[in-house]
């Protein structure tokens, strides 16, 4: 029977019987199609904030922004989205983020357009679609507050996999809301991408969404 490595072994002895001229050709060639094999393959990336890639949840949504106009992810296209959940009456952390997000289109310099802040309250009980407006405008007028009805609001949670519950008061509309408080990166093609947790300088954020610019879409 044959040995299937007599080709292989045959070739080996012609290769090493090559005038050097040869050698040095074919090894030239040989490392230009390994870069563009290389050029063909995914781009290896790193980030500050927590890598979704892939992730099954997150996927989108169906709300009205403050406007009374009905928003989903395929509207901001061609942008980076940062999704976050809060409430206007909410004394730090809400306000923290949203100055956080401010910050980040400040530094993002002309790729700031590109950037599109959602803030979906908890709270659409006490967040009228006026008072979300206003609130926007205390950060940056390009901002959307979304408010889904109290259904939606359970069914985009359990999508999100984000936490919410109100917390009783001294009376009844004194109430506050527990909430979850991290902030979620999609890429311009509409893609969770990030997590970026509560806290996140936003030197940090601004630098991932400038590498998830960067990156060539398929």
């Amino acid at each position: 029977m044959k040995n299937p490595f007599d080709r292989f072994h045959i070739q080996t002895i012609n290769l090493q019987a090559m005038p050097v001229r040869r050698i040095i050709l074919l090894g030239m060639a040989t490392a230009s199609l390994a870069g563009l094999m290389a050029g063909c393959s995914p781009e290896a990336v790193s980030f500050k904030s927590t890598d979704i890639t892939g992730a099954a949840f997150a996927q989108d949504f169906k709300l009205k922004d403050h406007n009374g106009q009905s928003r989903m992810l395929a509207d901001f296209s061609g942008k980076i989205v940062v999704v976050f959940f809060g409430f206007t009456q909410c004394p730090d952390v809400c306000p923290t983020s949203m100055t956080t997000m401010a910050e980040v289109k400040r530094l993002l310099g002309s790729d700031g357009e590109r950037l599109q802040v959602l803030f979906i309250t908890v709270d659409p009980e006490r967040d009228t679609t006026e008072l979300l407006r206003d609130y926007m405008q205390n950060f940056d007028a390009t901002f959307l507050a979304l408010r889904p009805e109290t259904e939606a609001l359970k069914a985009v949670a359990t999508d999100f996999k984000i936490y919410f519950k109100q917390v009783p008061g001294p009376t009844p509309t004194s109430y506050t809301m527990d909430h979850s408080a991290g902030k979620y990166i999609y890429d311009t093609q509409g893609k969770p991408r990030l997590f970026s947790a509560y806290g996140t300088e936003a030197a940090v954020i601004a630098a991932d969404i400038k590498t998830l610019l960067r990156q060539r879409t398929n």
